[in-house]
């Protein structure tokens, strides 16, 4: 049995940094992702943003989702549904320029406390990407320079809920994909599972716990430590008890922002070649939205195709 990573960001202050720093590096090298207590948010704003969120779903969207479900017969479902998802979601979209007002149905209250919340997902997001630049030698804020491009990062939050399922075993609550970008930092639900990655070919459930946040990586962090740091495969089981709540932060490059491994790891790794293309974040992002729910190393390839001229065979849709 493997025990995924927990870590406790207090003991960075003082004598525990150092073991607490190889632990970090451990899980970017060879998880992928890693679960944070005492990371700083206030537990007090966490309970307020889940009892809101839930309410939200309950007042706004529960009716919402089971009209779509009846639309869609997903109920009456005779073989595995591949090309849907069971959750219900809205998006909020905070850098660089916030959506959140245009939003509809959103309560006054929830919109302050969802905007303050971002706002310390942010921080904590690009803290930790500072101890990445530490644990890989880069001069510290140089991962954010890199996400940086012109107008700074793009940042937002997928808010989502899944809901009960009558047959689990037919659909996903998420199918199997890598993230586009850069860090996400999730706050799931305590008491509902659901979230798996997968590890060694095999499916490893993210342990729920009470005021975590779940770190995982994306592409761009892959391509950036020229794959020492993984982006890993992860999805969502859906489960016939239980309304399931997920806050996906997504911490990415700016549209414009230039995205290619760090040229001082590859000085570090003479020996290995740059198996990484160089890039406009935005072009990947135009090619994933297709391409979501398939392998990433093809979409490397014409990333790198692109960067070099070559015409590559269509990558299939099917």
């Amino acid at each position: 049995m493997v025990n995924f990573p927990v870590i406790d960001l207090g003991k960075l202050d003082g004598e525990g940094r150092s073991f607490t720093m190889e632990l970090i590096k451990d899980a970017c090298e060879n998880w992928g992702f890693f679960e944070l207590v005492n990371h700083g948010i206030s537990y007090e704003l966490m309970d307020t943003v889940e009892r809101m969120t839930k309410e939200h779903y309950k007042k706004c969207m529960e009716e919402k989702f089971k009209e779509m479900v009846a639309t869609k017969g997903l109920e009456n479902a005779k073989s595995e549904i591949n090309d849907v998802d069971w959750e219900s979601t809205f998006f909020l979209r905070h850098l660089p320029v916030s959506n959140i007002t245009e939003i509809p149905d959103l309560d006054d209250s929830y919109r302050d406390v969802m905007s303050y919340f971002a706002k310390e997902i942010e921080n904590l997001a690009e803290q930790m990407l500072d101890l990445f630049c530490e644990n890989l030698g880069l001069e510290k804020g140089y991962l954010k320079r890199v996400f940086y491009g012109a107008n700074g990062p793009t940042f937002g939050t997928k808010v989502s809920n899944y809901p009960p399922c009558p047959k689990p075993e037919l659909i996903k609550g998420l199918r199997a994909h890598t993230d586009a970008g850069g860090i996400i930092l999730l706050f799931q639900d305590d008491k509902v599972s659901g979230l798996q990655l997968l590890k060694d070919g095999e499916w490893i459930d993210v342990p729920p716990m009470k005021h975590s946040i779940v770190i995982n990586l994306g592409d761009q962090l892959e391509v950036i430590t020229n794959g020492k740091y993984k982006s890993i495969e992860h999805r969502v089981i859906a489960q016939p008890d239980g309304n399931r709540m997920s806050i996906a932060s997504f911490y990415n490059p700016g549209s414009d922002a230039v995205i290619y491994p760090a040229p001082e790891l590859l000085e570090k790794e003479k020996e290995k070649n740059t198996t990484y293309p160089k890039f406009v974040f935005e072009d990947y992002m135009k090619l994933y939205a297709g391409l979501k729910f398939q392998a990433k190393e093809p979409r490397f390839e014409a990333m790198k195709a692109m960067g070099s001229g070559t015409k590559l065979a269509p990558i299939s849709t099917a």
